[in-house]
């Protein structure tokens, strides 16, 4: 029988996940009462699954859970909650149950990444899968700004403020990772951030 021998990856953060959980959650509320299309009711439902089966197993797998170390995600995630919920009960384009929650879900995905970023300059040795998956993750970001740049000259009245701010928040926290991983890709040496 071969025993596999799984060291501490130190690489995705639990608590990003957690929060992109919640962000998810708290974005699609209106997924049994506005239909759009089946597609969007899938892709829906794949980001709310996928989120929670994520924390699950980070959590509980026997296998994953192993391969994940809690001494070096020690960010207090839950602290960035209550702030992003204030905001949003301040902050919103329409004071309704539903909007409130969907504004919450754009400033806690702002700042979800937070406990990822700490993690990586925490260990500062990055893993390629590690360091590529924290990289789509921005560069889905800062792609969706160049979305909004295009729409924003295409389209009549798209004009919105708080998706555009949390999303410019969202990739400016990105910026030193990036720094460091193009560095890394052009000398082609292993990703490490300073400490």
């Amino acid at each position: 029988m071969r025993v596999l021998n799984y060291k501490h990856s130190r690489g995705i953060s639990l608590k990003t996940q957690e929060l992109y959980a919640i962000v998810f959650a708290t974005r699609y509320l209106d997924i049994f009462t506005n239909h759009i299309s089946p597609y969007n009711t899938i892709m829906k439902l794949i980001f709310l699954g996928s989120s929670f089966s994520i924390v699950w197993y980070m959590r509980y797998h026997k296998i994953v859970r192993r391969s994940y170390d809690k001494d070096q995600d020690t960010f207090r995630h839950y602290i960035l909650i209550l702030p992003c919920l204030i905001l949003a009960l301040l902050i919103n384009e329409k004071f309704t149950f539903k909007e409130v929650m969907w504004t919450f879900s754009l400033y806690l995905e702002a700042v979800a990444i937070l406990p990822q970023l700490v993690l990586l300059q925490r260990t500062r040795n990055i893993d390629n899968l590690t360091g590529q998956y924290v990289f789509l993750l921005g560069a889905y970001r800062a792609l969706y700004i160049v979305n909004w740049i295009y729409r924003y000259f295409t389209e009549d009245h798209f004009v919105h403020w708080i998706t555009w701010i949390c999303g410019l928040v969202q990739t400016l926290l990105y910026a030193d990772f990036f720094y460091y991983y193009f560095q890394s890709w052009k000398n082609n040496m292993k990703l490490q951030l300073p400490a």
